[in-house]
């Protein structure tokens, strides 16, 4: 609807309190003087038999409210005063862009703002147009009744543990946490960014105030209303309960799911959460790779399936390279997903019936790289897969890696904490790990160094396509290749006769603490994390993560 349809309008609009007062006094004037004035009933409606009212007869049932109002109400502007300044600003911006300044002067009275609000009058002529401007909405929806739902506003958390949620996004660059709802019923908000892989993501995340009791922190019975409706909805949410209020520190994180179902179990009972469930670096390295990987491959989902249909004429060949354009809808994560499968689909074919072991090489050097083997499900099948050839058990294969000491410095602790567990899955598997630290081989291929003098490139990581794959016997590369590995066993920065002494090496080399480390994988690997963070994609499991923080948790901190 635009200015100039509306001219001719016979419905004029009311631009003072005073004429809709007269207006109300000429239908009251003209009402018979005998006509009663409607009351409410004194005597029950009849119920059928067997059937009680829901609620008084007294009371008339409410109506669900307008679009108008619901909108209003979001906004802020529900108060004629504060409509009324908003209404004349956007009147002025529509007579702007109409080309129409009648439209500039409209303006509504308080008596007829209310009226719409309710629903009984219908906005017309210069103000329906300005109104329709205003909210983006056309009037006939706006006055249209929506259905409503009870919103159970959650109580404010204390100052002390607003102040520790702000300090999280101080001590971890990709965290950004509101963790109170900016509005009734909307819950707040975790923003995880993404570094070099990762997409980044948001997830709901509610703060609620906790007790400490032994070894858990149990959140009151008074704030199960809130915590039904936060966590009734299927999608993906985190609590947050704090020990601010109770004069303790700390904030400990648990997933919806889980707080779901010990609702259901205890409906009338604390929340408990257990305190290995704590946010440190430990645990937030965890939650931010898990989340952002899982949103990421639940998007790609369709996608992936349909890709992951195709492979195998790709498989047949010994060389095969495909760009990331070819598939530019995929996010990043979903890419790395898709290429780091293929190639472990083409390692695997081309290692056939080998049953010494091979040498691999791969390119991690951060955790982001690194969560790649904790998360992904084929990555576990594929290792395993891959220590299942082993004939003589006492042979151990080799894998190396090049983290140069620039890749260290530049990553936060929960990144090297993620890099570590991915270095101890293959010692808990089996694997002899060297790192070599020389800045020129970080940019040497993935590969695996078959017994049979032969080499499998397979390359997905920081590669320019999605993957490339590729198999020689030739000699000379096959000699580049077996130097590399020699090097890095030779010059191996943790070097070490046992695992154990390697992963210490390892925590010294990128700067954990040691005992705490230990301390705290223990913790966490005896409750689990999928307690913490259920995996809802098929494609991630963290059955691998919690094997090697109880495989870390028993070695000797000394």
């Amino acid at each position: 609807m635009t200015p100039d349809e509306n001219e001719g309008d016979e419905y004029p609009v009311e631009n003072t309190a005073e004429r809709a007062v007269e207006a109300r006094a000429g239908e009251d004037a003209a009402r018979p003087a005998t006509q009663p004035v409607a009351q409410p009933a004194t005597q029950p409606v009849a119920q059928p038999a067997g059937r009680t009212a829901d609620r008084a007869p007294s009371h008339p049932e409410q109506r669900p409210p307008t679009l108008l109002r619901v909108l209003l109400e979001r906004l802020n502007w529900a108060k004629f005063a504060v409509f009324d300044v908003q209404f004349s600003l956007a009147a002025r911006r529509a007579a702007k862009e109409y080309g129409n300044s009648r439209v500039g002067n409209v303006s509504v009275s308080r008596i007829t703002f209310k009226r719409w609000l309710a629903g009984t009058q219908s906005p017309q002529g210069d103000a329906a147009t300005v109104l329709a401007y205003m909210l983006g909405v056309e009037v006939d929806l706006l006055l249209q009744r929506v259905p409503s739902r009870e919103v159970v506003p959650a109580r404010l958390p204390h100052g002390s543990s607003l102040a520790t949620a702000r300090s999280m996004d101080a001590l971890w660059s990709s965290s950004s946490l509101s963790p109170s709802e900016a509005a009734a019923g909307t819950g707040g908000l975790w923003y995880l960014d993404g570094l070099r892989i990762f997409d980044g993501t948001a997830v709901p995340a509610q703060m609620y105030e906790a007790t400490s009791q032994d070894d858990v922190v149990s959140i009151a019975v008074e704030e199960n209303p809130h915590l039904r409706a936060f966590v009734q909805p299927a999608r993906r949410a985190l609590l947050i309960a704090s020990l601010g209020g109770s004069g303790g520190e700390g904030l400990f994180v648990l997933d919806s799911a889980r707080a779901r179902y010990q609702l259901d179990a205890d409906p009338r009972g604390t929340l408990p959460i257990p305190k290995p469930y704590r946010l440190d670096d430990l645990t937030f390295g965890i939650v931010w790779a898990m989340l952002n990987l899982e949103d990421s491959l639940l998007a790609d989902d369709h996608i992936l399936d349909s890709e992951r249909r195709e492979l195998e004429s790709h498989l047949a060949m010994p060389r095969s390279a495909v760009a990331r354009s070819a598939v530019p809808e995929l996010s990043r994560v979903g890419a790395a997903w898709l290429g780091s499968y293929f190639c472990a689909l083409h390692i695997e074919r081309h290692l056939g019936d080998v049953t010494e072991p091979p040498f691999f090489w791969t390119r991690e050097q951060t955790g982001e790289e690194g969560a790649a083997w904790l998360f992904f499900r084929h990555k576990h099948e594929h290792l395993a897969r891959a220590m299942a050839r082993r004939t003589d058990t006492s042979q151990r294969p080799g894998h190396a890696f090049c983290i140069p000491e620039r890749s260290v410095k530049e990553s936060e602790p929960y990144e090297r904490i993620l890099l570590f567990l991915a270095v101890a899955l293959m010692e808990m598997h089996g694997l002899a790990v060297w790192v070599c630290a020389e800045e020129e081989y970080s940019q040497i291929d993935e590969f695996v160094l078959a017994p049979d003098d032969r080499v499998i490139v397979a390359n997905w990581l920081r590669s320019d396509g999605i993957w490339r794959v590729g198999i020689t016997d030739q000699r000379s590369q096959v000699r580049t290749y077996t130097q590399a590995i020699d090097h890095a066993r030779a010059h191996s920065v943790i070097d070490g006769p046992t695992s154990a002494h390697r992963l210490r090496a390892l925590a010294d080399y990128l700067a954990i603490d040691w005992p705490w480390l230990l301390r705290r994988c223990q913790e966490l690997g005896a409750y689990g994390s999928s307690g913490m963070l259920r995996p809802r994609s098929r494609l991630l499991s963290m059955d691998q993560l919690d094997e090697v923080l109880r495989f870390v948790g028993e070695l000797d901190p000394k």
